[in-house]
């Protein structure tokens, strides 16, 4: 791939700045392939080099993707006077990364939200021109129909605006009713605005999955990993 300045390589990372990075160089706290780097100007390639930092070997990553349970409680922005964000769960060295989140959860929504720095992918994803499904377990006040499920393929129409066809596949019925939602577009509040429209308000939210890509069941409420290669790939596919 291309060669790029060592500083910006390392301060990519999340951990170090431009300013410390030179600092480090001239420390001799820097090695590339195992040599101490003579400038931070110095150019590598990032995919094939090893760069060691205080004995630490540095991963290179292009684009960060982030898969995080999102918990209630926490808003899906970067940064918002009114409460804790997305990025308040992170540790400093990805805050610093300019991750920002794929889409948006409500507040007090649950589930798979998916955070990065890859501009482009991310507006692919959330363009309506690609209508990447997404899955939400919903439960609800009263008692979920098979009228309930003709509504929703039929493509509801709410105050402002229409609805696409969406699939409700009812889990449990009864005072309270679990059920499956899935969706092809992602207007604000949907899923609930829908089911109070059906007089079966939302007493519970969770997105479950984006596309193909599923929210890892070991990840606790407020935890994160890394994207494997084979689920980035997903994500491209889907474009």
């Amino acid at each position: 791939m291309e060669r790029l300045r060592l500083d910006k390589i390392i301060a990519a990372s999340g951990k170090y700045s431009r300013r410390e990075v030179k600092l480090l160089v001239r420390q001799g706290r820097v090695l590339v392939d195992g040599m101490p780097a003579r400038s931070p100007e110095d150019k590598v390639d990032p995919e094939s080099a090893e760069i060691a930092v205080n004995g630490e070997v540095l991963p290179y990553r292009r684009h960060t993707w982030l898969m995080l349970h999102k918990p209630a409680g926490v808003l899906s922005a970067t940064e918002d006077g009114r409460g804790k964000t997305v990025l308040d769960l992170l540790p400093p060295e990805l805050q610093r990364q300019g991750l920002f989140p794929v889409g948006r959860l409500d507040k007090d929504t649950e589930g798979l939200l998916l955070l990065t720095n890859e501009g482009r992918l991310a507006h692919d994803l959330l363009s309506p021109r690609h209508h990447v499904d997404k899955v939400y377990y919903v439960r609800t006040a009263g008692t979920l129909t098979e009228e309930d499920c003709r509504a929703f393929a039929a493509g509801m129409a709410l105050s402002d605006f229409q609805c696409l066809p969406a699939e409700l596949e009812i889990l449990s019925a009864g005072t309270e009713s679990e059920a499956l939602v899935t969706l092809r577009e992602g207007k604000f509040h949907q899923v609930k605005r829908m089911l109070a429209q059906r007089g079966k308000p939302v007493l519970y939210l969770k997105r479950v999955k984006m596309g193909n890509l599923t929210l890892d069941p070991a990840l606790a409420r407020g935890e994160y990993r890394y994207l494997t290669e084979e689920e980035l790939q997903v994500l491209r596919n889907l474009r």
